[in-house]
């Protein structure tokens, strides 16, 4: 039993210290998933107590605790956090009275009602039985009846036993107190014409079920111990996990992703601001209607602010377009009349423009320009560049 005051410092390990996990059970470096076999089973012990026909109903979920039964006196029901329990009910053929007896919690976790963990113990098969049986075997503690200070402390031992044909939850499908109730009518009628030394045959309540009772008696310590034997093939050590199964186009549901995720959590950082603002506006200043909602002036202002800054865009587009549109001036010889004009700007620094192997400049803010003085017999082209001029 882990130290309490451990516990409140490693929690996580001391919960799993006093629970069984049913999906994951490492033992010996080899992994067991036991999940497919909890949810609630029954089995059940009888005996023959004339006039009346005791009938004790066990009934264990390995992974998680019981639940209450509605419709069901409290008092005819193991307590809260019970693993293992079982009911003695008691049935009188010959009247038709049936009646709880006992109610034994046999195994279970009641640290905090009555101190007790549960204390759950698995070993393989093969090293507690010294066999080659492959399977597990599952201690389970924390009962005592009767609930008194003389009471004897209970205990509860599983032997999952290795049947790759059985999934270990075969036969639990009928309701077993409609069968019940039949069979012990039926066996009362057959008890009547019976002499009173023979026991009459018991129904078998269990058949078919992968789970069987084996015993239920004192042992050391005048311990109560309940022996259980189940089949089933998820205590094979070599047992394959069940392929998880892809969903069909009838059945896939799509779960959210990263920007899904992004876009509810800014949603509701900006709901939460506004919420906020508008309730600090409205305590701090006692602002109403509109300008209760943090920078309203703002939030008023920004449809006018989106079309100004769209109008500016386009304007500058349209500008950008104008210039890569501007007219192209060909040059041909002889210069024309603005090509006469420009040319005598540029006398006082000795240039000279003629024609040059080009076709066409951009506009008549570019010239073509050599840095020679022209020949009688021809004009060689030297350094050619682009030149601005100023208008």
């Amino acid at each position: 039993m882990p130290n309490p005051w451990h516990c409140l410092l490693l929690l996580p390990a001391c919960v799993a210290a006093v629970t069984l996990d049913c999906k994951h059970i490492r033992i010996d470096k080899k992994d067991f998933d036991l999940s497919a076999l909890g949810g609630p089973k029954t089995i059940h012990e009888q005996r023959w107590l004339p006039p009346s026909i005791s009938n004790t109903t066990f009934t264990i979920d390995l992974c998680s605790p019981l639940k209450k039964l509605k419709g069901v006196d409290s008092k005819e029901q193991c307590p809260s956090g019970t693993r293992v329990c079982g009911v003695e009910e008691r049935y009188n053929p010959i009247d038709g009275v049936k009646e709880v007896v006992e109610v034994r919690p046999i195994a279970g976790e009641f640290s905090t009602s009555h101190g007790r963990a549960m204390d759950p113990e698995v070993t393989r098969l093969k090293e507690s039985s010294n066999t080659d049986l492959e399977g597990l075997r599952i201690e389970l503690r924390g009962g005592k009846f009767p609930e008194t200070r003389s009471g004897n402390l209970q205990k509860a031992i599983v032997e999952l036993l290795c049947d790759r044909e059985l999934t270990g939850n075969e036969g639990f499908e009928e309701d077993g107190a409609a069968v019940d109730a039949a069979s012990y009518g039926e066996m009362g009628r057959r008890a009547d014409g019976d002499d009173d030394d023979d026991e009459p045959e018991l129904p078998d309540l269990d058949k078919g079920k992968s789970l069987q009772f084996v015993s239920y008696k004192s042992e050391k310590d005048d311990v109560g111990v309940l022996r259980l034997t189940w089949k089933t093939k998820y205590a094979c050590e070599s047992a394959e996990k069940e392929p998880v199964k892809e969903p069909t186009e009838g059945n896939k549901t799509a779960g959210w992703g990263f920007f899904t995720w992004f876009i509810v959590v800014v949603f509701l950082l900006i709901a939460a601001y506004i919420i906020f603002g508008s309730w600090l506006n409205y305590s701090r200043y006692g602002a109403r209607g509109w300008d209760l909602i943090p920078h309203g002036d703002t939030l008023r202002d920004l449809p006018y602010l989106v079309k100004e800054w769209v109008g500016g865009l386009t304007d500058r587009m349209k500008s950008v377009n104008r210039a890569s549109e501007a007219p192209f001036l060909p040059l041909h010889a002889p210069p024309n009349r603005e090509l006469g004009v420009l040319l005598e700007r540029m006398k006082p620094r000795k240039k000279t423009i003629a024609s040059a192997s080009v076709q066409f400049v951009p506009s008549i803010r570019y010239l073509l320009a050599m840095d020679q003085e022209p020949s009688a017999t021809a004009m060689t082209p030297v350094n050619l560049y682009w030149l601005p001029l100023q208008r």
